[in-house]
């Protein structure tokens, strides 16, 4: 991806940037960047494995922004204030780790750093970032998901600057940096976030580029051929080149200090460096993931000066060089403490909420914000809709609330009357009046759902509590958001994502439109809570689950069309435990499990099986990981598998999943047909509750002859029309 030189890139000017350089600093540096890229080689070769290209590549970057120009304290990584760094491209992960060690992260040892590739299980130096420990922002790995996570923290920090800084009052100013290479900038979800940063003109943000033309599988140049400069400017941002980016640090000090003081639209610093840079490999693709050999490590520092038989060894001439950085940090820290106690005695309504957002503490009422059982429809009406009441109350009430949309607002229904967007004020000289607004809680994403699922991550990790970020879009385009939402998952991010339109039911849109198979995903996805309420009442149950997982992300699956509502059979507080007794009976021949917009199948069923004189009990079941986590007791209790009665999910999706609940499930083999909404749909797959009670009463015959241990273990299709 490199970029010709172009005239009319942004040239730093201002003589704050300029970094004066002394023989003795430039002989400090000059050992720095030896060390440590003599450091990352012997890291790698220790186990025989690792990533050293890049990291060895970005030695200058490294000491530049960690030394020079990034403002934070390395005794406290938490610092709310702080700078945040963001490595996208993760697998160079022994820079930031290196650099960590040489400022003074308490947490990063020698001993941890020559864990890195171990089988220490105990290390903080995984082969990736990992959010967990301390210093890292985000877990990263996946290329390009760092942008996303970067935007999001940008727009959590311009969000709550713009809210809480008044004039004198500037409680808060940091930036957020990310580090990117080629891979990270071929994604589509970093052009996704890219187009809305620019967009929203985050002047906060950097992305630095380490432009090394070198992949995997060769050079670059094999895939790409794009301006990729050109490209950022297209998108909204100012660009800046670091030609020689292996070793400049007075170059690449200016720039960054330049992005850090100019703030007018984000800015992409395209930094020149070679990948593996000293080592035999330099500048070739078997640089980014292979140790350099025995021989290789030696050469390497035969090359630098260094001395081939010392091994993991820092002089302490280099430690004393980033002597300075603790104690600027904590200094940091003491004059941010001074702001916010000056602020409060200025602003003291204002500067409780903010020292409650810097805590992470919430209104401990806002369950009672939630509408009341008895004040529920008892008419039909769609899931989506009581979501975006339920979004109304809680954004009036939590300051904390921040709802991302895919374009589908209209549909969605998770804006409120007095939501504002989250836009960037743009002053009109001939009306003399500003439009767009930073305070504004409600970010329209446009259709980026991969990116505004990457964006959310950012912003529930800027600190924890500070964002409560919802995403919505249809269930079916979350498919295109996977990666992201397993990204937050796994890094137990509180994050809500609102998956409307979730049964075959839309209709006209037809089998595009129409998810069968995306909740089994989810289901399936570790640390991930996918709820699918069956009316209002459970949808509050879903909202109050969702919201009160602190260190877990939920999908909570909601309808287009309208539901029945059940007020005598259901409970929020069922959702909770995953599933709950919805109608009992004694002495029942089957029970159905209804889910969801389903759930009415499984009690019309029900009534007709009554009619032919059979008893049927159901059990609602919004959430399977929550049912896994009661004691075996309450799963007994609310299943009954001890009456040995067959056990039947009805769902209008793929039945992967509930085998493990059901003996049989009626269910969808196919994807989904364009036709009228709703009952036509549901009818022509075979959704009906005569035809539903028909095999179950056939069902339920062969186990009275057979006994249940015929059906136990041998999971059945019910509905073979489509099998």
């Amino acid at each position: 991806m490199d970029s010709s030189e172009r005239s009319e890139h942004t040239e730093p000017s201002d003589p704050v940037t300029q970094l004066q350089l002394t023989p003795e600093l430039r002989e400090i540096h000059d050992k720095v960047l030896r060390t440590v890229r003599c450091l990352v080689a012997d890291l790698c070769q220790q186990y025989d494995g690792g990533h050293p290209g890049s990291a060895m590549g970005m030695a200058a970057l490294g000491l530049a922004l960690y030394k020079y120009v990034m403002c934070y304290s390395p005794g406290n990584p938490r610092y709310f204030n702080r700078d945040r760094l963001v490595l996208s491209n993760g697998h160079a992960c022994l820079w930031q780790y290196v650099y960590m060690h040489v400022v003074g992260f308490p947490t990063m040892t020698m001993e941890h750093l020559r864990s890195y590739h171990s089988s220490d299980r105990g290390s903080i130096c995984p082969g990736h970032p990992e959010i967990q420990f301390d210093g890292i922002e985000v877990s990263t790995g996946p290329l390009g998901q760092g942008v996303g996570n970067a935007v999001g923290l940008a727009i959590a920090s311009r969000h709550l600057s713009a809210t809480y800084n008044k004039p004198h009052h500037n409680v808060l100013d940091h930036m957020i940096w990310c580090v990117v290479g080629d891979g990270c900038l071929q994604e589509g979800v970093s052009l996704e976030a890219i187009q809305l940063a620019g967009h929203w003109k985050l002047d906060n943000l950097a992305i630095l580029y380490d432009n090394n033309g070198v992949t995997c599988a060769g050079t670059v140049d094999l895939t790409t051929s794009e301006d990729v400069n050109a490209r950022m400017e297209a998108c909204g941002w100012q660009v800046v080149d670091v030609v020689d980016g292996v070793d400049n640090i007075s170059r690449l000090v200016e720039v960054l200090l330049y992005a850090q003081h100019n703030r007018q639209k984000p800015t992409f610093v395209n930094v020149r460096t070679i990948i593996g840079y000293g080592a035999w490999f330099q500048g070739k693709n078997e640089a980014h993931g292979n140790p350099l050999g025995v021989d290789g490590v030696a050469n390497l520092k035969r090359q630098l000066g260094m001395n081939p038989k010392t091994h993991f060894h820092i002089d302490e001439d280099v430690y004393r060089f980033f002597a300075d950085v603790g104690p600027a940090g904590r200094a940091r820290e003491a004059r941010f403490a001074k702001e916010v106690k000056a602020y409060g005695q200025s602003y003291p309504v204002l500067a409780q909420e903010f020292v409650e957002r810097m805590e992470g503490r919430w209104n401990t009422h806002w369950q009672h914000l939630l509408p009341a059982k008895k004040d529920l429809p008892s008419s039909k009406v769609a899931s989506r809709v009581s979501a975006g009441e339920i979004i109304a109350l809680l954004a009036q009430h939590l300051p904390q609330v921040m709802v991302t949309s895919c374009d589908l607002q209209p549909t969605t229904n998770m804006s409120w009357p007095t939501s504002k967007a989250f836009q960037c004020p743009v002053h009109d000289t001939t009306s003399g009046t500003t439009s767009g607004d930073y305070t504004g809680r409600y970010l329209h994403c446009g259709v980026r759902e991969h990116a505004m699922a990457a964006i959310a991550n950012g912003l529930a990790a800027f600190n924890a509590g500070t964002v409560l970020p919802f995403t919505s879009a249809f269930l079916m385009f979350y498919g295109y958001a996977v990666p992201a939402v397993r990204m937050g998952a796994l890094q137990g991010l509180r994050i809500i994502h609102l998956a409307t339109h979730d049964s075959i039911a839309i209709g006209y849109d037809g089998p595009t439109h129409q998810p069968v198979e995306i909740a089994s995903l989810f289901r399936a996805m570790p640390n991930l809570l996918y709820i699918r309420p069956c009316d209002g009442e459970e949808t509050c149950g879903a909202f109050m689950v969702a919201v009160a997982a602190e260190k877990a992300s939920s999908v909570i699956s909601l309808s287009r069309h309208g539901l029945v509502q059940y007020p005598q059979y259901s409970s929020r507080g069922g959702v909770g435990r995953g599933a709950y007794v919805f109608i009992e009976e004694l002495k029942a021949d089957i029970t159905l499990i209804g889910v969801g917009s389903e759930m009415v199948f499984a009690v019309e069923a029900r009534k007709k099986l009554a009619e032919r004189g059979f008893k049927a009990r159901i059990v609602s079941f919004p959430c399977q990981r929550l049912f896994e986590a009661e004691s075996r007791q309450y799963r007994e209790t609310v299943m009954q598998y001890d009456q040995n009665k067959p056990v039947v999910i009805i769902e209008a999706y793929a039945v992967n999943g509930w085998e493990r609940y059901a003996d049989a499930g009626y269910s969808m083999h196919t994807f989904g047909k364009s036709l009228p909404p709703e009952d036509q749909v549901y009818e022509f797959f075979g959704f009906e509750a005569n035809c539903i009670a028909s095999k179950l009463q056939d069902l339920i015959a062969e186990v009275n002859q057979s006994g249940i241990r015929s059906l136990r273990g041998d999971f059945r299709d019910l509905n073979v029309r489509f099998v």
